[in-house]
């Protein structure tokens, strides 16, 4: 019914320009003309207001502005014929001028029509056609097989000495083991994640997002894993920014954001959020296009007597060559440079006499995972026990994919990614805690082959991949990579194997099978062992 009544005010307005540009007016008499004009302005804007599409008050402007251009000048003496009585000349319009003023028009209303839903049963405030909202829930089945001959949890741990997993060296207060590493066991998980974007200007976007999470202390996951008697899930939120691009080959991110770098979950886990400050941009050529992006997270704030400031600081240029056949090659060259998170041996003096003592060189097991080379921070003459990092960490980290369109008919790409973290020094490292690192790696790389599209969207899509990664103990920061292979960190070597299926559009099923060797000891002069195959059912929907 909308839609007649804009077909309708549309032809009224045609017809009522075609009035006034016919031929046949000038057949009529000036009083004749003028009065059907104004009877057919006044109709259609009556029509306008009892539409809502204009108030009485624009109404009533219009017409007294209509009015006043339409008032003889003063100046001018109007031009009388022989009886006495005024004449009005009617200029010739050609058909071809009248035609396209006719579609000017025409094009004119219905473009406002369009941006201004008119006739639309379902229109809603323009303020609405800002936001768009964006989510998806994934369902998960997971079964983790330990190895049988894995080192028991609990087997010893002398003050002083280094560790590599801390949550299986330790034992709890009541001496009983802290941690399982023989024993198989399997787990259900729920992840559910609504996102709103709203375009705040042309410049100016700002994103909202909210997910499931056991608890807030884990950055590298939003899983919520099930048997929870029934009791409600908790929900975080998992994104808060606002982006500034002044046009469009930069921008500004500041806020809780997506990863703004070109990388693989080698050295960020695909669920990690970034907070802080990001500028990226990417320039096109005629051979590619060229990428930029350079940002600055806080890890912790500065509190004089509580904490020290820690940060992180990333760097990254990249190009995308394009090839033959919509072929392209990508790589991406990063420095990520951690400050605050290296730990130094505490005095007895700064026991007594700090009241951040062990705490600010504290790297907590809410935070960590399992993999990087930790050490006791306390004094010689604390019984307690702190676990700080005993290296420093800047990465620098070469990823590259070779994306081939039409081999096999179907999309295949292949990826490496390399890291390595300039600031392990086995000699630094004995100098800040007074021990000598024997073992221990420095570097990590993960050489991937995927077939098919990267993601599924339709029923019958498919996609398989095989990796083989292997991450050194302290090769990157352990808490931010990959939280499932090898159940999370570094210091593991191994293969990953994967596949998805689209059962109906937005909805497929995946697959995946991880297998995880520990490189190292958990700790320099034990012989330990720790491995893990896990399979990971998932059931995914997108809206």
């Amino acid at each position: 019914m909308k839609k007649t009544v804009l077909n309708l005010k549309v032809s009224t307005l045609a017809l009522a320009l075609g009035a006034a540009l016919s031929p046949a007016v000038q057949a009529q008499t000036a009083a004749e003309e003028l009065q059907q004009l104004r009877a057919t302005t006044q109709a259609l804007i009556n029509t306008l207001v009892e539409s809502g599409l204009l108030t009485r008050e624009k109404a009533a402007a219009m017409m007294k502005q209509a009015q006043t251009s339409a008032a003889p000048s003063t100046a001018t003496t109007p031009e009388t014929g022989a009886d006495g009585k005024r004449v009005v000349r009617v200029p010739y319009v050609p058909e071809s001028v009248r035609q396209e003023m006719r579609e000017q028009i025409k094009g004119e209303v219905l473009s406002q029509a369009k941006s201004e839903r008119w006739g639309q049963p379902d229109a809603y405030p323009e303020w609405m056609g800002r936001f768009s909202f964006e989510g998806d829930l994934r369902a998960r089945v997971e079964g983790v097989s330990l190895g049988k001959d894995n080192t028991a949890p609990g087997y010893g741990f002398r003050g002083g000495d280094y560790t590599r997993a801390a949550d299986l060296a330790l034992n709890n207060t009541s001496g009983l083991p802290n941690s399982n590493t023989q024993e198989n066991f399997d787990r259900s998980r729920v992840r559910a994640r609504l996102g709103v974007n709203a375009k705040v200007s042309e410049q100016v976007t700002a994103g909202v997002r909210l997910s499931t999470g056991s608890s807030t202390g884990s950055p590298t996951s939003t899983n919520q894993t099930m048997g929870q008697s029934f009791n409600k899930y908790a929900v975080v939120l998992d994104r808060a920014y606002v982006q500034v691009k002044p046009d469009a080959t930069w921008g500004v991110t500041a806020g809780r954001m997506a990863n703004p770098f070109y990388s693989t979950d080698l050295v960020y886990a695909d669920d990690l959020g970034f907070e802080g400050f990001a500028v990226a941009g990417h320039q096109k050529w005629s051979g590619g296009e060229g990428f930029a992006s350079v940002g600055y997270f806080p890890l912790t704030e500065n509190k004089p007597g509580t904490s020290n400031a820690r940060s992180l600081m990333g760097l990254q240029l990249g190009n995308a060559f394009k090839l033959a056949n919509r072929d392209e090659f990508k790589m991406g060259l990063a420095l990520y440079a951690y400050q605050g998170i290296t730990a130094s041996r505490e005095t007895e003096e700064a026991r007594l006499t700090r009241p951040d003592y062990a705490a600010r060189y504290e790297y907590g097991s809410a935070l960590r995972q399992r993999g990087n080379t930790l050490f006791r921070v306390n004094s010689q003459l604390d019984t307690a026990t702190t676990m700080g990092l005993a290296s420093e960490f800047k990465i620098l980290n070469l990823t590259t994919a070779l994306s081939l369109n039409h081999l096999l008919g179907q999309p295949v790409v292949l990826t490496a990614d390399f890291v390595k973290n300039l600031g392990f020094d086995k000699n630094k490292i004995k100098e800040r805690t007074g021990y000598d690192l024997l073992d221990g790696k420095d570097s990590g790389y993960m050489l991937r082959a995927a077939f098919g599209p990267s993601q599924v969207h339709h029923k019958g899509q498919w996609n398989a991949s095989l990796a083989y990664r292997y991450l050194g103990s302290d090769a990157v920061l352990d808490a931010f990579t990959n939280s499932d292979f090898g159940l999370g960190g570094t210091n593991n070597k191994g293969w990953i194997l994967q596949t998805s299926y689209g059962l109906f559009n937005n909805t497929w099923v995946t697959a995946r099978w991880l297998s995880a060797n520990q490189i190292d000891p958990f700790a320099p002069g034990k012989t330990t062992k720790f491995s893990s195959d896990i399979l990971q059912l998932d059931l995914n929907a997108r809206f």
